[in-house]
């Protein structure tokens, strides 16, 4: 079992800047992917960024391409997503979640932090 905790949520206005983290604890020798989600209010939830632990490899939805970083820290078990040049439309819950070996889909999911960005 993988457990997740996300933080480094907040307000702030566009334009700005937020580095949001993810700190796993638990299984985590088996963890092949980190993605960074949301879920705006009245819309479905939307895979942001998605990144492999073992290569280092991105991929970035087209809202977020180019403004949006995915990174981790294997050594410390954590996962970042800077996101850069904040709009109105990314106000979200921002998720991290888990994929581990084997497996097709993200499994384990930590309880989100909330970007709100105001125009």
């Amino acid at each position: 079992e993988v457990q997740l905790v996300e933080s480094g949520g907040g307000l702030v206005q566009a334009g700005g800047s937020l580095r949001l983290s993810c700190a796993a604890s638990g299984f985590t020798v088996d963890v092949r992917g980190i993605g960074w989600f949301r879920q705006a209010p009245g819309k479905e939830r939307e895979g942001v960024a998605k990144i492999s632990t073992s290569d280092g490899s991105a991929i970035y939805s087209d809202s977020v391409k180019g403004r949006f970083t995915i990174s981790r820290d294997n050594g410390k078990n954590m996962a970042y997503l800077q996101m850069n040049s904040l709009k109105p439309e990314d106000t979200a819950v921002y998720y991290c979640a888990a994929r581990r070996n084997g497996a097709s889909d993200f499994g384990s999911w930590g309880q989100g932090t909330q970007v709100t960005v105001s125009s």
